[in-house]
C-alpha cells in the first residue's frame, strides 16, 4: 500500500518548506486560540501565497460561527475547512454551502462505535479524519500526542477518503498506516520539538517514512 500526509499545526515558512520538499499533499493551518498552533488568516495567506498548487491548503476550525467562517475566508480561501469540533452532518452542510470550500470532519475515536458515526457525514464531508479522542477534561480537541487502537479501522470501508491521526510519529506512522490501512496520514504534535514548534527535520522523518509504507 501508499499513503499521502497532511501535516497540520504549521506556523512558519521554515515548517512549510520542510513539508513541500518531503511531498506532504495538505499544508494545515490550526485558527483555534486555545491551541499553541494558532494563527490569524493573514498569516496563513502569508505564508502560503509562495506555495499555492504544491499541495492543498486547509484551515482547521473548532465549531466556527458564521461570523469567524466569513472572516477566514476573507483574509485567506484554503482549499479546506478542517471541522475538528462537535459539528453535526447540518451544521457540516450549512458550513460547505456557505464557504464554498471542501470540507474534512475529524471524528474522536476510542471505541469501534466512534467509527460507525462516520456514515453520518458521508453526505456532507470530502474527507473524514478519525483522531484520537482527547483525554477528559483537555482543552484541545486534537493535537495532544493521544492514539487509539489503530486495527479498529482495519478492514473498514467508507465513501469518503480518509485520514488516520493521533499520536502519530516518524517512528510509529508505518506501523499505524498498515494496521489500519489508512489511504492518508495526519501529523501535528509527533513532528514538534516544543508545543507548536515545528521541527523540519522532523517533518522530513515522517514524511519519508510515510514514502516508505
Amino acid at each position: 500500500m501508499s499513503a499521502a500526509a497532511k501535516i497540520c499545526g504549521l506556523s512558519t515558512s521554515e515548517a512549510v518548506a520542510a513539508a513541500l520538499a518531503g511531498g506532504a499533499g495538505w499544508l494545515g493551518f490550526v485558527f483555534f486560540p486555545k491551541s499553541p498552533r494558532h494563527v490569524t488568516a493573514e498569516t496563513a495567506a502569508r505564508l502560503t501565497r509562495p506555495v499555492r498548487g504544491e499541495a492543498r491548503t486547509v484551515a482547521v476550525m473548532v465549531d466556527p460561527t458564521d461570523a469567524e467562517l466569513d472572516a477566514m475566508i476573507a483574509a485567506w480561501r484554503p482549499d479546506l475547512i478542517q471541522l475538528h469540533g462537535p459539528e453535526t452532518p447540518n451544521r457540516v452542510a450549512q458550513i460547505k454551502a456557505r464557504t464554498g470550500v471542501g470540507i474534512i470532519k475529524a471524528l474522536p475515536v476510542s471505541t469501534a462505535g466512534d467509527i460507525d458515526a462516520a456514515s453520518a457525514f458521508s453526505g456532507v464531508a470530502d474527507h473524514l479524519m478519525f483522531d484520537a479522542r482527547p483525554p477528559s477534561g483537555a482543552d484541545l480537541p486534537g493535537g495532544v500526542g493521544a492514539r487509539f487502537d489503530w486495527s479498529l479501522l482495519s478492514g473498514r470501508r467508507f465513501e469518503r477518503p480518509w485520514f488516520l491521526a493521533g499520536g502519530l510519529d516518524p517512528w510509529n506512522v508505518a506501523d499505524a498506516a498498515r494496521a489500519a490501512g489508512a489511504p492518508a496520514v495526519d501529523v501535528s504534535s509527533g513532528v514538534e520539538r516544543g508545543p507548536g514548534v515545528k521541527d523540519p527535520a522532523l517533518i522530513s522523518a515522517f514524511l519519508k517514512a510515510v514514502s516508505g509504507i
